[in-house]
């Protein structure tokens, strides 16, 4: 039992989040996919580099008066987030700390799932120098983690010790039934009493906000106030993403978009791809087909839907069909390297 109908998710936008804050470009972690996808945006809708507008009202019952999570603020005005996997480490996170991604997603589903890892990464992440200039506690680049658990695992304690380690999102393998969707949302969420705003889906998450709420520069009051999932309560600064991975989520998809708190979905197209008896075969009709049917029903229900395998030749296509949360790959580029060997004859 999953609860009543609800309303469709992203029906309250919020024109008061504050805009882009400054950031400087780094060309190896700003791939041209990046650079290729904002420049499809209407002119204002976002900026790499730019200066912010810290002047906006309080938000109700607390002192951050600012959007925290930068993928919220870029989907609740109506745009398009560009964010990209990396792995958990000191290098990933140093390099992708002054790039102009909106977020990154740390992978932890593939790779080893290290928490201690996830911290250092966390660390790496933010950027001082940035903090300084902005005058803003947001970091530049959001993180958040995929974590390992498929959707028909049930398990909710990788999700509590990422995000009491600071992540500001989670991103669910493998979700298939609207039972795993209530399950994801439920296991970001804080309990709250009966009486409260937002109850449903219960929260199931445990109590230990200390590393996390230091993370977000935060008291523990201030972090529980915003601690909990976008869009379902309005000031929420914690992401919920799932990922469409084979043919039985998309034919629940509708069930499962009427789950509150489902921020994003993501095309698992690797997964889908194989069950689909066409593996990483991306363009063939049947696997193009079946995105297209997820992307369809996520803009029927108003949720943003992602594409993971955003690249230079594919990206004009992706933001034209209306994908709003796109995974672009950084790349190393190696000029000098293959000019030298060009001009040393090897």
């Amino acid at each position: 039992m999953i609860g009543p109908e609800w309303p469709p998710a992203h029906t309250i936008l919020r024109a008061d989040r504050r805009a882009p804050h400054p950031r400087s470009e780094v060309p190896w972690a700003c791939p041209s996919a990046a650079l290729a996808a904002a420049a499809y945006y209407p002119s204002g809708r976002r900026a790499c580099i730019g200066t912010f507008a810290s002047s906006r009202r309080s938000r109700e019952g607390s002192q951050v008066a600012e959007r925290l999570n930068g993928i919220i603020r870029v989907l609740e005005q109506g745009g398009t987030a560009i964010t990209t996997f990396a792995s958990p480490e000191v290098s990933s996170a140093t390099e992708l700390s002054t790039s102009s991604y909106d977020g990154v997603v740390f992978e932890m589903e593939h790779n080893p799932y290290d928490n201690g890892d996830l911290r250092h990464a966390l660390q790496y992440l933010m950027n001082r120098r940035q903090i300084a200039q902005s005058g803003s506690i947001a970091p530049a680049v959001t993180p958040l983690v995929r974590i390992p658990p498929n959707g028909g695992e049930m398990s909710q304690w990788h999700a509590k010790q990422v995000l009491d380690s600071g992540a500001y999102g989670v991103l669910w393998p493998h979700i298939s039934t609207p039972e795993e969707a209530y399950n994801a949302v439920a296991a970001c969420r804080y309990p709250r009493p009966d009486e409260a705003a937002y109850v449903e889906p219960r929260g199931i998450r445990g109590d230990a906000p200390g590393a996390a709420a230091r993370y977000w520069g935060l008291t523990q009051q201030e972090y529980y106030a915003h601690a909990d999932v976008w869009p379902l309560n309005p000031d929420g600064e914690i992401l919920v993403m799932l990922m469409c991975e084979d043919v039985r989520a998309i034919d629940r998809l509708p069930e499962i978009l009427k789950v509150p708190g489902v921020g994003v979905v993501v095309i698992g197209e690797g997964d889908l791809s194989q069950n689909l008896g066409h593996p990483r075969e991306y363009d063939h009709p049947i696997v193009r087909e079946a995105m297209d049917t997820i992307l369809h029903i996520c803009q029927q229900h108003n949720i943003p839907c992602g594409h993971p395998h955003v690249d230079a030749v594919n990206v004009e296509r992706v933001v034209q069909q209306g994908y709003r949360f796109l995974m672009a790959a950084p790349t190393r580029a190696y000029g000098a390297l293959n000019e030298a060997r060009r001009l040393t004859r090897r």
